[in-house]
């Protein structure tokens, strides 16, 4: 077994769509970056790798890149899934947690476990994902962007 942490944060903008765990969430402003900015797919992503020892995210998927324009961190994340593959590695548990201030994200948490777990081909219950406020403390307490941190959890096959 294997340990992997990841952490992401991006900025709070207006004419984006907020995307967390793959779920486009109802909100008046989205995250900032050169793909869908799903920090918390990003975290997870960063996780898986460094649990398998590969670099991290921007290095596989470089932002100066093109082909990576808006694209789906769910996208990434299968790509990821297929390096552990390679590896002969398999996720065992993912433990996340996005930090925010608003919206609330309970009734969309179910969904964004969903999408991890069916990406990742691993039972939903495998998949914890958490989410609390800053208190309105720094960067994420004024609004003006969003945090995850995920550890995950890898075997060999």
């Amino acid at each position: 077994m294997r340990i992997g942490f990841g952490y992401d944060s991006h900025r709070l903008v207006e004419g984006r769509n907020l995307t967390l765990g793959g779920k486009e969430i109802p909100y008046e402003r989205g995250l900032l970056g050169h793909s869908d900015a799903d920090v918390l797919l990003h975290s997870l992503c960063d996780a898986i790798l460094g649990a398998i020892g590969e670099k991290d995210l921007g290095m596989h998927f470089p932002d100066e890149d093109p082909a990576y324009k808006n694209i789906s961190s769910l996208k990434l994340l299968f790509e990821v899934r297929n390096m552990a593959d390679k590896k002969g590695y398999y996720v065992d548990n993912i433990d996340s947690t996005v930090v925010l201030e608003e919206p609330k994200l309970r009734e969309y948490i179910d969904d964004m476990s969903e999408n991890i777990a069916d990406v990742l081909n691993i039972s939903v219950e495998m998949v914890n994902i958490k989410a609390t406020t800053n208190e309105g403390m720094g960067f994420i307490g004024r609004g003006e962007g969003i945090a995850a941190f995920t550890v995950v959890t890898v075997s060999k096959k």
